[in-house]
């Protein structure tokens, strides 16, 4: 992500139960190790907060400055600059299932589901847990952003070296995302018969 020559890049470690260290902390070995590289680099600059992105570059400041977000990529988060600056995602070797930006739109289109997650901070010094509600699920039906950006021309794909890449306006993934689930909220989670126990517990909390 990123727009003006800054590179932004996931950096949370998915850990729950540790305060976070923007320093020390590594980045979730489900990010791979390329995220781990670069929150590393010289110059790179990191959020503050368990959620944390990476950035590089002229707004990478502006990007990771927000305090902590709950949930973890409302509008006040480094998802929701990027959107706001009007940068780019580009996937590599993944899919839509994997782009964090379709979270924001699940919230400003102001989804009715919210499973209890919780995560580790420091305050006075002492770690303390703090809950809260996220619009979380298991984010396979993300992948129908796919169609939607390729019926309008708004995706750009290739390859980087063996890896399938997309590349597209942040803004535009919002876009469209929110024009389906205005008209239907509960889009994105499989249906109650699929046997998907996370997007069950998304519907079970809207009593679906």
């Amino acid at each position: 992500m990123g727009r003006e020559g800054t590179l932004v890049m996931p950096s949370w470690t998915g850990n729950e139960d540790e305060p976070f260290d923007p320093s020390s902390s590594p980045a979730s070995p489900d990010l791979g190790v390329v995220a781990e590289a670069f929150r590393r680099l010289p110059g790179v600059r990191r959020s503050d907060h368990p959620f944390a992105f990476a950035a590089s570059g002229p707004k990478a400041a502006e990007i990771t400055a927000d305090s902590l977000p709950l949930p973890p990529h409302r509008p006040e988060s480094p998802v929701g600059r990027v959107h706001d600056l009007d940068g780019r995602v580009l996937l590599i070797g993944v899919g839509h299932d994997a782009n964090t930006t379709l979270h924001l739109a699940e919230l400003l289109a102001g989804v009715p589901y919210g499973v209890r997650r919780s995560c580790t901070v420091r305050r006075d010094g002492r770690p303390v847990r703090l809950w809260y509600e996220e619009n979380d699920h298991c984010c396979v039906r993300f992948d129908l952003a796919d169609g939607w950006l390729r019926a309008r021309e708004l995706q750009r794909e290739g390859f980087v070296g063996h890896a399938q890449a997309r590349l597209v306006r942040a803004r535009d993934v919002v876009a469209v995302a929110l024009e389906h689930l205005r008209a239907d909220p509960l889009l994105f989670l499989h249906l109650p018969d699929h046997g998907c126990a996370e997007c069950d517990e998304a519907r079970r909390s809207v009593g679906g």
